[in-house]
């Protein structure tokens, strides 16, 4: 197991469609912080991102699907972006790109109003109390969202985990935010909804469901 994933760190580094910076833990902004578009992208499309993308499933159903917008998977483990990363290059997916990075970092790279969209597929919930603070939806990352996102742009909760679907429900009210939609079971609801939320799943939502798991998802946006 080490034996291959040594072997998909040294691959990884040479994937063109994989920015990692030296030091994982950067203490000044990247050089494409800002310039996403014209340095990376070459275009002017609208950048989206997928925070905790794992192996990358939904960044790249949502590239597939939605040419007329870039898509950036972020995660921390390599050996698992790899997967992710491989495959867009094999398909020749120019619209997706993944950073490697912690979440935390974020606002390292992404510039005010750079981005218009984020999709948070399935993220660890961090059950633990002492450790509300590092869920994706916790008020101490959506103020880091707040600094890259575009005035309305949405943000995107797939989940099984009820703890963290309540507790997402509970901060967009606290906060003053705009729930757009909310379903406790999305395979189960019959409100018409985008194919993207049900024609593209990641390995665990998979798992999810023939365990016969509800899927929960959210919309909502940032209040002004």
């Amino acid at each position: 197991m080490a034996k291959t994933k040594l072997k998909k760190f040294a691959q990884i580094n040479a994937f063109a469609n994989v920015i990692q910076p030296e030091d994982k833990f950067p203490v000044s902004n990247s050089y494409l912080r800002g310039n996403w578009n014209q340095t990376y992208f070459r275009n002017d499309l609208p950048i989206i991102l997928e925070i905790g993308c794992g192996k990358g499933e939904y960044t790249l159903g949502l590239a597939r699907a939605c040419s007329g917008m870039n898509f950036i998977g972020i995660d921390l483990k390599g050996d698992r972006l790899y997967r992710g990363a491989r495959e867009a290059l094999q398909e020749g997916l120019l619209n997706a790109a993944f950073l490697r990075i912690q979440a935390e970092r974020i606002n390292y790279f992404f510039d005010r109003e750079e981005v218009s969209g984020i999709w948070l597929t399935f993220p660890d919930p961090q059950l633990r109390g002492s450790r509300r603070k590092k869920r994706l939806t916790s008020p101490q990352f959506l103020s880091r969202y707040r600094q890259l996102l575009k005035p309305g742009a949405p943000i995107h909760l797939k989940t099984d985990n009820k703890t963290l679907y309540d507790y997402t429900l509970e901060v967009i009210k606290e906060e003053g935010h705009h729930l757009i939609d909310a379903t406790g079971d999305l395979y189960n609801d019959s409100t018409p909804r985008s194919a993207l939320l049900t024609g593209i799943k990641t390995y665990y939502e998979n798992k999810f469901l023939l365990a016969g798991m509800p899927i929960r998802y959210l919309q909502f946006k940032l209040s002004i």
